[in-house]
């Protein structure tokens, strides 16, 4: 038989041996367990709510309106207030105006009597200074006061419109006319109204330390100024094209609000300054003449005048009225 006794005990794990190692003896029991565990204080306790009271019929109680504490005002930074302009002061000499030159040049004379070109300038007048007030009240204010008048091409009579209208817009009341010889190569302003030649509107472009009031002309026909063209040069186009431009149309008319600038312009075709100052002007009358003028000229030279928002067009030169009118005979007759 097999002696037991002498059969190995097995090893004793290592928590065994730890307990005869510290002496702790005696058996490992579990720790109590509660019943109920407390709760726990990271989380919401939810209350009971009570019962709903049974509704009765009563009158819903008033709301209190809402109190709105006043903010505070927040920073508003300081505006910068509009420059006030001065007006332009002009040269206190006044040019008598040849009024033998008027006439030979078919233009209006101021003192004489009502003509048949009186009263059609009166009406091209009209359309002119509603379109004024149209464009102030659309926003536009320094552009809506310049008037530039040209023709597709040569020799249709766009200097003498200009002219004219020039002349029945100075006899408006509560306005004046500055009319700029803006035809650099072949300027015809100061012969027409009988003036010498002298220093004018390119010269001012050209040159920055020129005023452009001291080229205006006062003359002896109430409310009417003339800026002659001045001298010619290669890079006319150039001058209109620049920043000085703007300086000196808005120098002339920022603190003239009655004041109406009327540019004679090259023809629209044969050189292009008519069509850089078409964007500086609110309104832009091209002349047709009636026996020369021809539809695809008229329609190119409105191409390049389009950056003017406001096109007219003006029949020169038409001896037929399909209505039979002729103005200015009213005036003329006799009264019994």
């Amino acid at each position: 038989m097999t002696e037991h006794s002498k059969i190995p005990e097995p090893p004793k794990s290592l928590f065994e041996r730890a307990e005869n190692f510290f002496g702790l003896g005696g058996d490992f029991t579990p720790a109590p367990v509660p019943k109920k565990l407390k709760k726990p204080v990271n989380r919401r306790i939810e209350k009971s709510r009570p019962e709903a009271a049974p509704k009765t019929a009563q009158r819903p109680p008033m709301q209190a309106e809402p109190v709105f504490e006043p903010a505070e005002p927040a920073l508003v930074a300081d505006e910068v207030p509009e420059p006030i302009y001065e007006d332009v002061t002009f040269s206190g000499e006044i040019h008598e105006i040849d009024r033998e030159a008027l006439a030979a040049h078919g233009l209006i004379i101021p003192e004489g009597p009502v003509t048949a070109l009186l009263e059609e300038f009166r009406i091209v007048k009209r359309q002119v200074l509603q379109s004024v007030r149209d464009a102030r009240a659309k926003g536009s204010t320094k552009r809506a006061q310049r008037v530039l008048v040209s023709s597709p091409l040569p020799n249709e009579g766009k200097s003498y419109c200009a002219a004219n209208l020039a002349i029945a817009l100075a006899a408006e009341k509560d306005s004046e006319v500055l009319l700029v010889d803006a035809d650099f190569a072949k300027p015809s302003v100061l012969s027409m109204f009988g003036l010498p030649r002298g220093p004018g509107f390119m010269d001012v472009l050209a040159r920055d330390d020129m005023n452009v009031e001291d080229c205006v002309l006062a003359t002896d026909i109430d409310g009417l100024m003339i800026l002659p063209a001045g001298n010619h040069t290669t890079s006319d186009s150039e001058f209109l094209s620049s920043e000085r431009t703007a300086e000196v149309l808005d120098r002339l008319t920022r603190a003239a609000p009655k004041r109406i600038i009327i540019f004679d312009s090259p023809p629209a075709l044969a050189a292009s300054p008519a069509a850089e100052l078409a964007d500086h002007v609110g309104q832009a009358i091209i002349v047709a003449r009636a026996d020369r003028t021809g539809q695809t000229s008229l329609e190119d030279a409105l191409t390049l005048l389009s950056a003017c928002p406001d096109l007219k067009l003006m029949l020169n030169a038409a001896h037929f009225s399909p209505s039979g009118r002729r103005f200015g005979d009213y005036y003329g007759k006799e009264h019994f």
